[in-house]
């Protein structure tokens, strides 16, 4: 524990006096999204996030992600690609009412009146098995509706969890998420702690779209190559753990229901050991494929994405060195039963192009 005398007359004040007073604050602020209709809260979130995006200040955000969804989604005009960054925007202050809420309309006896379950007959088996499961999402669509749901149907869920900055809000949020039966497993000690959980047959929850930096593994995502995590691979592996992708997507509005919006909770794909088993490269075969899954959920609901983030930051260590496209890594490419022919020479084509920019722009990552 540390010691009195370790804190400095400046932190003493402000985790004692500064940070209760803002919280309190806040929580003052949050008042009105707790006493409106849900339906009227989240139309008020929709309006303030659209304004946020389109505001100046975010200009070359959005620009940015204007660009990655030429590259994701190059049959989208020019107007169809910005509309669907600021429907971005929205769905991101969506979020924030439902963080706010979740606790409030998910419970024992009134989540079944705003979920929806898709077939997740195959996806639970290995956790109704007691046998160690990789449960991985991506931002998008509600993935603590999705972490909520699965704990209120009784299975035990350790969930990856970076701590937030701000102290009482962060104890809020962990109390809110323990009260329903999510167990937080803090991001910085997730290395030593998620294979001791796999070890005991749990199920581990991640959110796996984000960038990997220059360890991560690069595989195909949306026609082009994103640095992946390989953690996930390899502790399956080691395991022999099944791996779950999956997603709670956000049906609204939703005319037929009191509260205006549903949430449909689906398993976009199971990946098992013997699915990797006689693979060429079954750690690349994985990370692929998982990452695949996150595609295709992005696909159903790309204005559930948060296309600010930088999926495509890191690049590959030929693209940097401007390289040709190795050997190799086109022969691993051709291996995944999922890519053809053409698909992994667009693959190539689009390496190539940004190894050009690199080149030209003189940068070693993608903004």
């Amino acid at each position: 524990m540390m010691q009195m005398g370790s804190v400095s007359p400046r932190e003493l004040v402000k985790s004692s006096i500064v940070d209760p007073v803002f919280f309190a604050g806040l929580q003052a602020a949050l008042t009105p999204l707790h006493l409106v209709p849900l339906p009227v809260a989240m139309g008020m979130a929709r309006s303030f996030g659209r304004k946020f995006g389109g505001a100046k200040p975010n200009r070359v955000r959005v620009e940015r992600a204007v660009d990655r969804l030429g590259i994701a989604m190059p049959e989208l005009c020019d107007e169809e690609r910005y509309d669907l960054v600021l429907r971005s925007y929205e769905h991101l202050a969506i979020l924030a009412v439902e963080f706010v809420r979740t606790s409030r309309f998910l419970n024992d006896d009134g989540w079944a009146d705003f979920i929806e379950i898709g077939d997740l007959r195959k996806g639970m088996r290995p956790m109704i098995e007691d046998r160690p499961t990789l449960l991985l999402t991506g931002h998008c669509g509600n993935w603590e509706i999705l972490g909520y749901t699965l704990a209120l149907l009784g299975f035990k869920i350790h969930a990856l969890y970076r701590p937030l900055d701000f102290r009482p809000f962060d104890q809020w949020a962990r109390n809110t998420r323990s009260r329903r039966g999510l167990d937080l497993v803090d991001k910085f000690g997730a290395m030593r702690r998620m294979p001791e959980l796999l070890t005991e047959n749990q199920s581990v929850a991640v959110v796996a779209d984000q960038n990997a930096g220059a360890r991560g593994l690069q595989v195909p995502f949306f026609g082009r190559l994103a640095s992946t995590y390989k953690a996930i691979g390899l502790m399956a592996i080691q395991h022999n753990a099944k791996i779950l992708v999956g997603n709670a997507a956000r049906v609204f509005p939703a005319p037929d229901h009191a509260s205006g919006v549903r949430y449909k909770i689906e398993v976009i794909d199971c990946i098992y050991p013997e699915d990797w088993a006689d693979q060429p490269d079954p750690l690349f075969y994985i990370t692929a494929r998982y990452r695949r899954g996150i595609e295709q959920m992005i696909r159903k609901t790309p204005d559930q994405t948060l296309w600010m983030h930088r999926f495509w930051k890191s690049r590959p260590r030929h693209e940097k060195l401007n390289k040709p496209f190795p050997d190799k890594l086109r022969e691993k490419l051709l291996a995944l039963p999922w890519m053809d022919e053409a698909q992994v020479q667009a693959v190539v084509e689009q390496s190539d192009r940004d190894r050009a920019t690199l080149l030209r722009e003189g940068i070693t990552e993608f903004r």
